[in-house]
Formats: C-alpha cells, structure tokens, sequence
C-alpha cells in the first residue's frame, strides 16, 4: 500500500476528471458502495476456487462475529447495492464508480496491495450493441488520454453456462492426456477451475496450450451469433481488434464476451482495462435473471503508463499560474483581498498567496520556489498608486506595470483563454 503525494494528485485528478467527464457524455451514473462488504458476496460471486478468494481477500471478523472483507473488486458490489436498493426491477441501469480495492498479492511495477480502479457496469440489456458501447467508450477514453496508439483490444467468448461446461470436459480430457506437461499451479486448478490453465504465463506450457481446445470453436449458436454481433458494431467503429482464444478472465461470473485491453509500453505485455459479460450473476445473487455487462481499468497502471508515455499534459500537472506577494507587513491585507478578487474574475486561475512574513528577498525566493508562472508584486507604490506590478518567474521578459482593474484581463490572456 502506498501514500498518494501532492507531486502526484494533480496527475491523479486529471485522469479522474476525464473519466469523470466521459462517463456523462454517456449517461452512465456513479454508485459509491463500501469498501467493506460481506465475505460471502464475494465468495459466491468471484467463485470459491479463484485466486482472489483463495489466496487474496482481506478477511477478517467483526466483533459480532460476522466475516466481512474488504472489496477486491466492484462488479459484486455494485450488483448488491443494486439489487437492495430496487435499481433493477424492470428497468435498465448504467452505473460506474471509482475508488480503493484490496488483494493481497504480490506487489509489482503499477500494482499495490490496496489499488484503485474506474468500473462500470450495465444492467438489463442483452444485446451485443451494449457490449459494442462500453468497449467504444474505453476506446474513446484512449483517444482522449493520447493511449490509443499503445493498447491493443483482445476478444473472446466464453458462451453459455452449458456450452462452457461441454467445452470444460474435453479440456480436461485434454490436459489428462499432457498431465506431465502442467506446473503445480495448472495441476491444481485441473479439478476445480481448468478454464483459467489457458491463462497460464508458463513458457514450458506455451506450445502445448497453443494445442488445446478452442472454446470459440465449442460456442453455442445464440452466443456465436452474439460474438458475431459485436465484431461487425466494432468493424463498423473503426475500432481493430484481435480474437484470444486464451483469453478467460479469471472471475468465475463471466459468460460470452470478455475483452482486455493491453499494452506493450509498460515491459512485457501487461492489461490495463477488463471486461465482458456477466449474464448469470444477479441471478447467481438471489436476484431475477438480469443481463449485464462492465468493465474496470487500474488507476494505478494508467497513471504510470501516462507518465512513461510522457503524455501528461502540462495544465495536469497542478502547478500555479500566479504567486501573489505583498513586498511588505503592510501591504499583506490589500494583496488578500487583491487575490480574493481575482479568483472571483478569474475562477480556474491557479492563485496562492503569500503568507508568513519574512524579508523581501525571503518572500522573492518563496515566490520562485512555489513554481508559479508570475508573481505579483504589490508594494508601497503599487498601493499608493492603485497599481500592481506582474513579474515573470519563468521567462526574460520585462514586469508589467498596470491598474488593478487592467488586471485580470492581462492574466487572462497571459495565462491562457482557459481561464478567462
């Protein structure tokens, strides 16, 4: 687990205000739900067998006695909150949300122990033009990042329930006739979640599972008919895409499509968004049979490859645009009300004000120091005079001397329209 710092927020907001932003283009709402849930929400939703439940869930009793956990994911609770609160009786819903998730796993480049995640989910739609949606959304979120030139979108399609059980025996067939070739790992997950060998990162095992059984090839005709559906919205979009045969995901409430996006830019081949289609859950839940769809992208892992893509823009770096400095003890009660009114004439300007005295070439170097743009200077002339002097910290060029109602117009089109 790691601090965010001051140096990071601003990075951090930037990426959030986007999604934020792109979310209401899209009509999607945001639902915030506890970071400590049930243990049994996640257990009978990610699947008993996983990883996740297995080996990675913060568990722990309350004093009632009561096992709860912290989240690590936030498809089951967003379907709880859902459900308990009405939101899908007879009607569609598209929600999305943001904040901490916890797994005790291994820690590595881009991924902590308690990591953040964007997801959203949609409720009561089955179609593939709803699967095409949140995929175009994702893309468009790149486009707006500068990232989509770096990732890659992979598909595949798990069927249904019953065709992903007729494929789960052959596969097992499968692997009984290469049981030497399996890792400890694959060999315990043979039994009980033999779907998930297929995603194994082995290189010993790579030809062999290049080999096995495709599931694409085992789908059931409303499911290929579905895949087929999405591949022709994506064509139609624009958007390319690669077909994974591999890929399974590793949460045990996803049928038909799943989709991951990936990147090469951050080393090997990692996913910074994933998704598809969880038809069963709600129902799986104790709710009615309710289709739906989602996806959810590491905060963490973007920010990183943002920074590595060095494709952070500079008004995301949170750095000041004006320092105001009064030259003096005296002139400190003119220049706060002098700043007050410039937030109100300019609101998105990025203004701090000195405070806590000190010498004049003190308040100078604090003024440089703060990384602003220009400083404004207001001394014994400037109140005199109803004057104030704009210095430039970070460029040779000379101070602007100007009335104060001259002011903000002069910072408008220095600083730039945005904050006019």
């Amino acid at each position: 687990m790691n601090d965010l710092l001051p140096g990071q927020s601003a990075l951090w907001q930037y990426f959030e205000s986007t999604v934020q932003a792109l979310m209401k283009r899209y009509g999607y709402a945001e639902i915030r739900t506890p970071i400590v849930e049930q243990t049994a929400l996640f257990a009978r939703s990610i699947g008993e067998v996983t990883d996740i439940v297995e080996k990675e869930m913060y568990t722990f009793e309350d004093r009632n006695g009561d096992s709860l956990t912290l989240r690590p994911e936030g498809t089951a609770s967003c379907v709880r909150a859902a459900m308990e609160h009405g939101l899908l009786h007879n009607q569609t819903q598209r929600l999305w949300y943001q904040g901490p998730m916890f797994r005790h796993e291994r820690p590595q480049k881009g991924r902590y122990r308690q990591f953040h995640q964007v997801g959203l989910e949609a409720f009561g739609l089955e179609g593939p033009d709803i699967d095409a949606e949140v995929i175009m959304l994702s893309a468009r979120l790149w486009k707006e990042l500068g990232l989509i030139e770096h990732v890659t979108l992979e598909l595949n399609s798990l069927g249904s329930n019953e065709a992903r059980a007729a494929y789960r025996d052959k596969l097992v067939a499968y692997f009984e006739q290469h049981r030497d070739q399996l890792d400890e790992d694959s060999l315990r997950r043979l039994s009980s979640n033999p779907l998930r060998i297929l995603d194994s990162k082995n290189p010993d095992m790579a030809a062999m599972l290049a080999d096995a059984p495709r599931l694409m090839d085992h789908l059931d005709d409303a499911s290929r008919e579905h895949f087929e559906g999405l591949t022709a919205l994506l064509e139609a979009a624009g958007i390319d895409y690669v077909i994974n045969p591999r890929l399974v995901r590793g949460l045990d409430y996803y049928c038909r499509t799943v989709f991951e996006w990936t990147t090469t830019a951050l080393g090997s081949q990692g996913t910074v968004c994933a998704g598809g289609r969880y038809d069963g859950l709600v129902e799986q839940l104790g709710g009615k049979p309710t289709p739906a769809v989602g996806f959810a992208m590491g905060i963490e892992r973007l920010i990183l490859l943002l920074e590595t893509l060095e494709l952070v823009p500079e008004a995301a770096l949170g750095e000041l645009d004006l320092y105001v400095l009064p030259m003096d003890d005296v002139a400190t009660a003119q220049a706060m009300l002098l700043a007050e009114r410039v937030r109100s004439e300019l609101p998105a300007l990025r203004l701090q004000l000195h405070c806590g005295g000190g010498s004049f070439k003190s308040r100078i170097k604090k003024a440089d120091k703060s990384g602003a743009r220009l400083a404004l200077l207001l001394g014994e002339y400037e109140l005199a005079q109803g004057r104030v002097t704009l210095k430039f910290l970070r460029e040779e060029r000379d101070q602007l001397n100007l009335t104060q109602d001259a002011l903000a117009k002069t910072l408008a089109d220095l600083v730039g329209s945005e904050h006019a």
